[in-house]
């Protein structure tokens, strides 16, 4: 999963950066903090690590407006000795924070409980690009439309978003939407991956359900 961090002190930026790394994350940096928002929204992070402190425009106020177009989780680095940057910060739509001095293994856990309460499995809403996933009204939307999903399509479209970047095969999904108690036909599985294909299409995203010859399909 990917992390964006936005620090402005390079060498805790560059601590930080290792640590993730180390873990397994895919880290990315933002160091010039003149559009510091857009660089944030442009990098489809999973999760936002954001210092209080900034260059042009503090955290909270940075949180307050990233909160208007997106809700990727957002852990925020605040300071010890101010207890209302703390509230401010959950006020504003933050997810936890930390303080400074931070101890890295429990970075590292609050990063991890972050990312599994919100992950599909445990929240009716998840992200795929610029686009919100709401599971329970079986919808994909940006900020200019809105699409609906049928309920087999949303089955599979959740079930390739659990494992994207990876080959899924048709009896993956077979099992899956048997498992919902949703009885499909081979035939009607190809019908189903078609429209859905056409739908993620509505929104600008061609050819993002890759057909894998003798091995099945894979969400990219």
């Amino acid at each position: 999963m990917k992390i964006i961090i936005v620090e402005d002190d390079a060498s805790i930026r560059e601590e930080i950066k290792i640590l993730l790394e180390g873990a397994g994350y895919e880290v990315e940096c933002v160091e010039d903090f003149t559009q510091t928002k857009k660089q944030i929204l442009d990098a489809n992070a999973d999760l936002l690590l954001l210092d209080i402190q900034i260059p042009y425009m503090n955290g909270e106020t940075l949180l307050r407006e990233l909160r208007k177009e997106s809700d990727m989780p957002v852990i925020m680095v605040t300071s010890k000795s101010n207890e209302i940057d703390e509230v401010l910060s959950m006020s504003y739509g933050a997810d936890d924070y930390i303080t400074k001095p931070y101890n890295p293994t429990l970075l590292l856990l609050r990063i991890q409980a972050v990312l599994k309460r919100l992950s599909p499995s445990n929240s009716q809403l998840s992200h795929y690009r610029d686009l919100e996933v709401d599971f329970a009204k079986g919808t994909l939307k940006n900020s200019e439309q809105e699409v609906v999903l049928t309920k087999n399509e949303m089955i599979i479209f959740h079930f390739l978003l659990t494992h994207i970047d990876e080959i899924v095969t048709r009896d993956d999904l077979m099992t899956e939407l048997w498992d919902n108690k949703e009885y499909i036909s081979d035939n009607a599985l190809t019908v189903n991956i078609s429209r859905l294909r056409g739908k993620l299409s509505d929104f600008g995203y061609d050819d993002v359900i890759m057909t894998r010859k003798g091995q099945g399909y894979i969400l990219s």
